[in-house]
């Protein structure tokens, strides 16, 4: 997959959620939680954005967790990524 963000966006892919509680119970698929950890495939320049000067802090392969709205999805190669801003990355998974 080929894709460059632009200035302060990041491209995500999202991380399968377990499909089973920490009790047992199995999750059908409307139960489950839409997932928001997700893992990063690509990572903008930064640089001036709105005026203010942005310094990327993630880098490729940190996992990290999105606001459940945020971003935009999209397919390519038939695989779904989401582009979201740095802002929307709330922290880093370690």
């Amino acid at each position: 997959m080929k894709l460059k963000p632009l200035a302060d966006r990041v491209v995500v892919k999202m991380v399968e959620t377990e499909e089973t509680t920490k009790s047992g119970i199995i999750l059908t698929g409307s139960a489950k939680e839409k997932p928001q950890v997700a893992e990063i495939l690509a990572v903008g320049p930064g640089g001036v954005v709105d005026g203010k000067e942005v310094k990327m802090y993630v880098k490729v392969g940190d996992k990290v967790i999105t606001g459940q709205y945020a971003g935009t999805e999209v397919k390519l190669d038939g695989e779904e990524v989401k582009i979201v801003r740095q802002s929307d990355i709330l922290a880093i998974v370690e």
